[in-house]
């Protein structure tokens, strides 16, 4: 794990920042705005927003503003693993646990843009 240093050194807290992912077998590339207190994607011509709150340097929980449906309403832990000069590694996965499912923790990497 990345000390709290490093997460605040790099300022990965607020700012611009692109990002890639895989949607059915095709790698696409999104990008995301993040203030304070707000998380905004934008992806596949869609914006997506979502508050923020910290818990510490490297990891903070992540809620949709306007969910679609009920697992949107879902609230997702994020946490940065490692950080080079513009970019981190992180993974997410639900904040809370759903006892029906198999726990799920996704990886991706981002890069400060701005």
């Amino acid at each position: 794990l990345v000390g709290s240093e490093m997460c605040i050194r790099d300022s990965f807290k607020t700012g611009t920042f692109e990002f890639t992912y895989t949607t059915d077998g095709v790698e696409k590339t999104g990008t995301f705005i993040r203030t304070a207190d707000l998380n905004i994607d934008y992806y596949e011509n869609k914006i997506d927003s979502a508050s923020i709150r910290w818990i510490n340097d490297c990891e903070f929980i992540q809620t949709k503003i306007n969910p679609k449906n009920r697992n949107e309403e879902k609230a997702i832990h994020m946490k940065i693993l490692s950080t080079t000069e513009d970019s981190y590694t992180f993974e997410y996965q639900l904040a809370v646990k759903d006892p029906y499912k198999k726990k799920r923790v996704e990886k991706g990497t981002a890069k400060k843009i701005e």
